[in-house]
């Protein structure tokens, strides 16, 4: 049972923020040599090209988790991401309310094995190497380096473990009995949750935060970025482009092509290509169903 002791525990953000700190787990054989200083890393399109709930939802559309409407769904929220090149909100916490809310009734152990499948299968291939070794440099000077990110905790811990980090913070979800509810902790871990999530495991940790790093591509992530020693600018959304040069943040764009891939892609291939996706993921069960009546 995740303990909340905040003042201020009725709000969301702060709800979301100290659960997402209170089970984050640390890789005990990373001890830190530097204790009090850490680097805080978003995922989505920081670390990882694209939003890596979606992936891991059509990871699990291709298991059968979702019905091909559910995955039209996941692909036109994608390509608004890709196109625009920075996170809504409202999406973003639909999709992972949606995606939270399709897990329902399946146990975390079966997510979490599926989650690691689905990262090796779906997202190890759109890492960002120069983000990758921003956080190398953080734990060669002996520093602990967390990911925090709107993803659920369990995709948040993996793709950590698989990088060789800390640890990560990330959205919680209710669980009875090692099985999902369908229900959140609090709120997706977005926006001002972010912050509460960092000064929450700063607490935790023994961490001075003047000490430490963040870095994120999306202006929602300013409230993370503005509580730390060094805020960085990975891959910045317009508005936290002009946000970062107005405070004479660092400023790291590792993307290629990003002009061809926001040049107007019309809605009308936008889509197209959610509906693609979705009639390929029925065709693809009806070929099967087809097969089984042989």
């Amino acid at each position: 049972m995740v303990r909340i002791t905040r003042r201020k525990a009725h709000a969301p953000a702060v709800v979301a923020g100290e659960a997402a700190a209170a089970v984050a787990e640390v890789e005990a054989a990373l001890a830190p040599d530097d204790p009090s200083a850490a680097a805080f890393f978003d995922i989505d399109n920081t670390v990882v090209r694209g939003a890596s709930v979606f992936h891991l939802a059509m990871g699990l559309a291709s298991r059968k988790f979702f019905t091909a409407a559910d995955v039209s769904t996941f692909v036109w929220q994608q390509v608004k991401f890709r196109i625009a090149g920075r996170e809504d909100l409202e999406d973003m916490d639909s999709a992972v309310e949606a995606a939270l809310s399709f897990v329902a009734g399946h146990s975390v152990e079966e997510v979490v094995r599926l989650g690691e499948e689905i990262f090796d299968e779906r997202i190890a291939g759109k890492l960002y190497s120069g983000t990758i070794a921003l956080a190398n440099t953080h734990l060669e000077a002996g520093q602990r380096v967390w990911l925090v990110s709107a993803a659920p905790i369990e995709l948040a811990s993996i793709i950590a473990a698989k990088l060789g980090l800390t640890g990560a913070l990330g959205t919680v979800s209710e669980v009875d009995e090692g099985v999902y509810t369908g229900k959140l902790v609090g709120a997706p871990l977005h926006g001002p949750a972010k912050a509460e999530a960092v000064r929450a495991l700063a607490d935790r940790e023994g961490l001075d935060l003047s000490r430490c790093a963040a870095y994120s591509d999306s202006s929602n992530d300013v409230p993370m970025l503005s509580i730390v020693g060094r805020p960085v600018a990975v891959n910045p959304d317009s508005r936290l482009r002009r946000h970062a040069r107005d405070m004479g943040w660092e400023v790291h764009d590792y993307r290629t092509a990003r002009k061809a891939a926001k040049v107007g892609v019309p809605t009308a291939v936008a889509i197209g290509v959610a509906a693609g996706a979705a009639a390929g993921v029925a065709s693809s069960r009806q070929r099967k169903r087809k097969r089984r009546w042989r």
